[in-house]
Order: C-alpha cells, then structure tokens, then sequence
C-alpha cells in the first residue's frame, strides 16, 4: 500500500524517531506533524493530551495515513489506548525504554529523564513495575527541557544548566544508565555525554519504535509495493524554520500549517 506513514509529536522531538524509521523503511512516504503551538504536553491534563491528540490523528488520516505513529512519550502514555479503541488505522506508541535498562544495570539503579506527563502516567508506572523488578527507578522531571529545544536552543548553556541539575543527583544515586523519555531529548545528547561519565548506558526508543512500525506494516499488509520516491511532507503550526533545521529541507517538503 502506497498511502503514508502519519507520525505526530508536540513539536520537532518526534523527528528523531522520523529518521529511525526512514533509515529502516526507505521506501515508504510521511506526513509529520509537529504541534509545537502546544509544546510541551508534558504539563498539561490528560483529559487536554487527548484531545491533542485526537485531532492530530484526524489531521493525518485526512491525508489517508495507513499506520500512525505517536511520536511522543507523553501522548503515548496518556492517549494511546484511546485513540486504538476510537480509530481502526494500527498505531505506534513510545514509552520509556525502562526494559533494555534494567536488563542492562549493574547497579540495579536507572534514571529516567522525562516529562511530567509521562512520569506521571499509568502506563509509565505498570511498564516500570512489569519490567524493573528489584531494580530503583530515579525519575526526573525535565521541567524546561522541551520548551529551549523548541526554540532551537538545544545546544545552549541553559540546556547544560539544567541537564547538570537534572542528572548529577541520580549520578549521585549510583545510576549507570539513563533512559531518555521524551523524543526531543535526543537532540541533547551531545551535551548529556559531555556531562555524564563514560561508563553511563544512554537509552532511547527510537530503534525499538522503528521496528515496530515495519512489524505492523507486515502484519497488516501495509508495506509499500511500488518502486517510486516517497515524498516526505513536513507540517509545524508555528516554527516552521526550526523543523526545517531538524529534518534538511532539501530532501523533504516542510510546510506551515494552522492546526
């Protein structure tokens, strides 16, 4: 099938699971939203989260998306059940790394990094108790983090500042990896392992979510099947310089579009 991937995230994050699936699926087309007019959902209501998230789903299905991908810890934590129970198109969700951490840990100690939102989700604390038995959770709130990302700051002393805050305590605490729970948090990785020691393991979810995309696309018989270049459309409702930064314009379509 020849229809797009849809994928949508609070802002410009969720490109970096855009570009895990890509590289894995470089024959199928997207559409990506970026709703960074309502970044971060990390502190807003669950009850706002989905209704966020709804209408970025009826967005992409308006371009008649085959599978979406919830490109965001938060939305996925907090809507995604939802939002398979309401749509019949297969959706992708994120979720803290928290398994191939503690399969990981020698310490029996790991950070989680991530928003508010996600910490406090249901879905975050039944996934850390399935899969983190024996082991301590360090959850930080990485309060400020998404919004100095969204205004391309993401390599500024502020961003060091506050990463220094967040993560020296749960150093302190003896935890030898970190999960990242939030797709904007990627982008920060050059100053996190300037920070952090060596011997940190540094965990994200995109690999994971790119398999699970080509996964489904088998399951259900989604795949692409004609030999053509995949377009790649590209929307942010307020900065659209920034996404175009994140994503190199002179290979995708990057546009504004008021949702």
């Amino acid at each position: 099938m020849n229809t797009p991937i849809g994928i949508f995230d609070s802002g410009v994050g969720g490109t970096s699971i855009w570009k895990e699936i890509t590289q894995l699926l470089p024959a199928q087309a997207t559409v990506y939203l970026a709703d960074s007019r309502n970044a971060p959902y990390g502190n807003k209501s669950k009850e706002a989260i989905i209704a966020l998230s709804i209408k970025n789903t009826e967005l992409l299905l308006s371009y008649n998306c085959k599978l979406i991908v919830v490109a965001c810890n938060t939305a996925t934590t907090n809507a995604i059940d939802f939002l398979r129970k309401k749509y019949s198109v297969p959706f992708v969700g994120i979720e803290p790394a928290i398994k191939p951490a503690a399969l990981q840990t020698k310490t029996k100690k790991v950070g989680v990094l991530a928003t508010k939102g996600t910490l406090s989700s249901a879905l975050f604390h039944n996934t850390a108790k399935l899969h983190a038995s024996g082991i301590e959770i360090l959850e930080q709130e990485g309060a400020g983090l998404v919004e100095l990302i969204e205004k391309g700051e993401y390599a500024s002393e502020a961003i060091s500042d506050l990463l220094k805050r967040y993560l020296y305590p749960m150093l302190d605490a003896g935890m030898d990896c970190l999960v990242l729970g939030c797709t904007h948090y990627p982008y920060l990785l050059p100053t996190i392992k300037k920070i952090l020691p060596g011997h940190i393991t540094i965990i994200d979810s995109g690999e994971a979510v790119a398999r699970q995309t080509k996964t489904l696309l088998e399951k259900y018989d989604l795949a692409k099947t004609q030999k053509t270049t995949p377009i790649h459309q590209f929307y942010s409702n307020q900065n659209v310089g920034l996404l175009s930064h994140f994503v190199n314009s002179r290979t995708v379509q990057v546009s504004y579009l008021d949702f």
